[in-house]
């Protein structure tokens, strides 16, 4: 077998294509901004673009071919692998990609936590092997393959985060997968948009059980409302080994103690009648329960638990999902909580209690700033105003909000807890720079389409920026 990622003769066999030339790709792209000399292009064509208008800017950028489903004007045909579709082509490399390797693969999903789930679990395996894992959240029906793709036949582990919007959307792409464990972090009102209820959600999720291999085992969150709706769907798919995780004595994988500080957690936990004691660099109760499911899964794959607590120790939170920032402005300095790049109402009362539990100066403030959680469904609004219980339980001193439904909470708030409300991100940057004070500490999180990243991103330039992870905190 070729050590290359893909030869040409290999990618034309597996994609039943036409191949022109002879080349080896080490890399597999869809996109020319993030392509890198020796990757197979894939030219796809999306609902606002064609790949195939980008194949000649990929190949001069060092592409060694594409892979395109028409003939393109000025590019030797020695470069192109001719196939009926790119899409379904990038699904068969995928599909052949996955067939040659001896890897033990893993599949994650879940309303809350699969991206950073995926991460860790990165973290972990690249201390026992060679591994691959998706790049960012690319879970979708072209993420997946893509990922599968780019998978090199000697990997040892891999880790595979499959998402969904709708019915129907993960059951083909684990079926791709042929996980030998999957995990559902846990089932929460997200994307109700495209659903009737959450337990709609829950029988979606429980898709992923289809493309489990036979002998594989399901990690569930046992203490989440929906875990004995979607054990009866593993057991009904199939699932013979089912693996639990909580708080719960009840819990295959529970806590034993927790001990929740500012900046960490120590944690006590039984992982299937074994006892074990580790750190976890990323504070949050939601992050020790994260822990728990995530050691499950090694477990449940062969995977050497003792270095896996090692790893945890040193994990720290993603851009946009909890990761730390000292932000040093003039004469002040605050901390940021970096959590916009989604949210959805389990993940915001999970932040406002992280929030709660970060070290402020005295006579310093604990301030949300906060955007729309989109794709709530009918009942959106008031999915926001619910919001100011956990606010108020969590001690939050001061709100700051923008966006139409976020207004729906911060009117509700008490006046002395409401900082300031602007139309978008952009404009509520400027009035929450100007308030900030010595010693504070702000978290910004709303859905992604609520551009929360542009306030994280103003306040990191307000000066010099020394990172918690660089001080290893």
């Amino acid at each position: 077998m070729s050590t290359a990622l893909w030869t040409a003769k290999e990618a034309a066999l597996a994609t039943n294509g036409k191949v022109g030339g002879d080349w080896i790709a080490n890399g597999v792209s869809i996109d020319t901004r993030t392509l890198q000399p020796g990757d197979l292009f894939v030219a796809l064509k999306g609902d606002h673009s064609d790949g195939h208008a980008h194949v000649e800017a990929a190949l001069a950028k060092g592409a060694v071919a594409a892979l395109v489903s028409q003939e393109v004007a000025g590019v030797a045909g020695e470069k192109l692998l001719h196939v009926d579709d790119t899409l379904a082509g990038l699904v068969a490399l995928g599909r052949a990609a996955r067939a040659r390797t001896q890897a033990k693969v893993m599949a994650v999903t879940g309303s809350v936590g699969k991206t950073s789930t995926k991460e860790a679990l990165l973290d972990i395996f690249k201390m026992q092997g060679r591994t691959h894992a998706s790049v960012a959240s690319y879970n979708n029906h072209w993420g997946v393959p893509l990922t599968l793709a780019r998978m090199p036949a000697d990997t040892e582990w891999a880790i595979y985060e499959i998402g969904m919007n709708h019915p129907g959307e993960i059951s083909p792409l684990v079926k791709m997968v042929e996980p030998h464990a999957v995990m559902i972090t846990n089932v929460e009102p997200v994307h109700l948009a495209q659903f009737d209820s959450v337990e709609q959600i829950a029988d979606a999720k429980a898709e992923i059980f289809d493309g489990l291999l036979p002998g594989g085992a399901a990690v569930l969150n046992f203490d989440n409302p929906h875990f004995a709706r979607l054990k009866a769907r593993a057991v009904a798919a199939g699932v013979q080994r089912i693996v639990s995780f909580g708080v719960s004595d009840g819990a295959d994988v529970h806590l034993a103690r927790s001990a929740l500080h500012p900046t960490c957690s120590c944690i006590s936990a039984e992982i299937c009648g074994q006892g074990m004691t580790y750190k976890l660099a990323t504070p949050g109760q939601h992050v020790v329960m994260n822990s728990l499911g995530i050691l499950g899964l090694v477990q449940a794959v062969g995977g050497d638990l003792a270095m896996a607590g090692m790893a945890l120790a040193s994990i720290q939170a993603p851009k946009g999902r909890g990761a730390r920032h000292v932000v040093r402005a003039g004469d002040r300095q605050f901390l940021v909580i970096d959590e916009s790049y989604n949210a959805n109402p389990a993940s915001m009362k999970a932040a406002f209690a992280t929030l709660a539990q970060a070290h402020v100066e005295k006579g310093a403030h604990r301030i949300a700033v906060l955007g729309d959680m989109l794709e709530l469904g009918a009942d959106e609004i008031q999915m926001h105003r619910d919001l100011a219980g956990a606010i108020e339980a969590a001690e939050i001193d001061r709100v700051y909000a923008c966006g139409p439904l976020m207004r729906a909470l911060y009117e509700v708030l008490p006046a002395n807890h409401q900082g300031g409300y602007a139309e978008n991100s952009e404009m509520l940057l400027p009035l929450l720079a100007r308030k900030l004070g010595q010693g504070d500490a702000v978290m910004i999180k709303g859905s992604f389409g609520s551009r929360m990243g542009l306030v994280v991103e103003g306040l990191l330039a307000l000066s010099k920026v020394r990172s918690l992870e660089s001080k290893g905190k």
